[in-house]
């Protein structure tokens, strides 16, 4: 835990917004700007024990450890990979796999507005901190957005699936994997002379990857209701549940890893305070995301993709706030109107697709919230290679 009087010892970005937060939450807030200073120890380690073997080696190594333990060449890998994979082999006794079903159920209901709302709303807002340094640093979002976006889209809708986080599900594998990557991210970052840790904390620190994770859940289901999106409290804790354990699986510190519902919004609320706004690394990051997703959908012919970013920003706008738009640099935009417009649109959609299941209208509204279409398949399979240069240009395909 942090004091007032340990001010000097924490990231020189955090001590103003620090002081905001802890006059709300002096517990909740100590926790947090405690974890700017610490990553995820176990995967950290194994980074630095798999760095001497090279992007492909260590591939293939972490590919035999997640599909196949008993894969006889792992008895040549670095011990801490054994000991990483065998330390979150079985879920901890609060994961009902049954319990996970209502939520499972909800999401597929509300996929289109789930994918709506973690584009136009959700990433928006956790853009709006110091995590956006690390994507322009690295470049990941910036030269490479469509194929990000697109994993993030497969990630959510793996971890959404029937058995999708038992052991041997793609929501488990992926999970691990985004652990794994952050990581690595990590070390090269660290490495780097572009990161300030005096200034910003660990790179990817562990409190930021906690804000994230309610940003995903809590955050999302907020914006699905703004949305038009209906589910029931029992649905709503099922959702934050899958979403519980796909973060442990991520490497979010327990101390920060949310109970249910209302302990994620608690999290978020004092996350928001405590980050300072990211400058022109956000301004970039949340602009690059809206631009990116008609990418995504593989819409590329100039018109239609400005007339589609152009609705996603209003509808960014009314999710998010005049005040987080406006510091964004969104495009001006009168929203009293647009969720009564964007909830009628779904009522009519959903109606229109209950007794014509074939028609697919296509408009601003059918193409933002098909978004999930753009999720990243590779047909090889899950690709556990890991960036080998801090610089996305420059790392080989991962």
């Amino acid at each position: 835990m942090l004091a007032p009087d340990s001010l000097v010892k924490i990231p020189s970005d955090y001590v103003q917004t620090y002081e905001a937060a802890r006059a709300v939450n002096p517990e909740l807030a100590d926790k947090y700007v405690a974890h700017t200073l610490i990553g995820d120890p176990e995967a950290d380690a194994l980074m630095e024990q798999l760095a001497p073997l090279g992007q492909v080696e260590s591939g293939r190594l972490i590919r035999a450890a997640m599909d196949n333990p008993g894969d006889s060449a792992l008895q040549y890998a670095p011990p801490l990979l054994l000991e990483f994979f065998e330390g979150i082999k079985d879920p901890p006794d609060w994961v009902d796999f049954n319990a996970l079903i209502p939520g499972i159920r909800m999401f597929h209901r509300n996929s289109r507005l789930v994918l709506a709302s973690f584009v136009g709303g959700s990433l928006v807002e956790g853009f709006t901190t110091n995590i956006a340094k690390s994507f322009t640093i690295t470049g990941r979002v910036r030269d490479r957005g469509v194929r990000r976006l697109g994993q993030n889209n497969r990630h959510m809708l793996e971890i959404f699936m029937p058995s999708g986080l038992a052991r041997e599900g793609d929501g488990w594998k992926l999970s691990v994997r985004i652990r794994l990557a952050h990581a690595q991210a990590r070390r090269l970052l660290d490495q780097s002379n572009e990161w300030d840790t005096e200034a910003w904390g660990v790179p990817l620190h562990g409190a930021h990857m906690a804000y994230a994770l309610t940003n995903f859940s809590a955050r999302v289901l907020r914006h699905m209701k703004s949305l038009g999106a209906s589910y029931t409290y029992e649905e709503a804790e099922s959702f934050m549940a899958v979403w519980r354990y796909s973060g442990l699986l991520m490497g979010i510190p327990e101390e920060l890893l949310f109970e249910d519902l209302a302990d994620a919004e608690r999290i978020f609320d004092i996350g928001h305070l405590s980050e300072p706004f990211g400058g022109d690394e956000s301004i970039i990051m949340m602009n690059t995301l809206v631009n990116s997703a008609p990418l995504v959908i593989g819409i590329t012919d100039p018109y239609e993709r400005r007339k589609l970013v152009s609705f996603i920003y209003k509808v960014s706008r009314a999710l998010v706030g005049d005040n987080l738009a406006d510091q964004a640099r969104f495009p001006s935009a009168l929203t009293f109107a647009v969720l009564p417009w964007f909830r009628t649109q779904e009522r009519y959609y959903h109606a229109l697709h209950k007794f014509f299941p074939n028609y697919a209208p296509v408009n601003n509204f059918t193409n933002f919230t098909n978004i999930l279409q753009g999720s990243t398949f590779d047909e090889a399979g899950i690709t556990y290679r890991l960036p080998d240069n801090v610089y996305a240009e420059e790392s080989s395909e991962y």
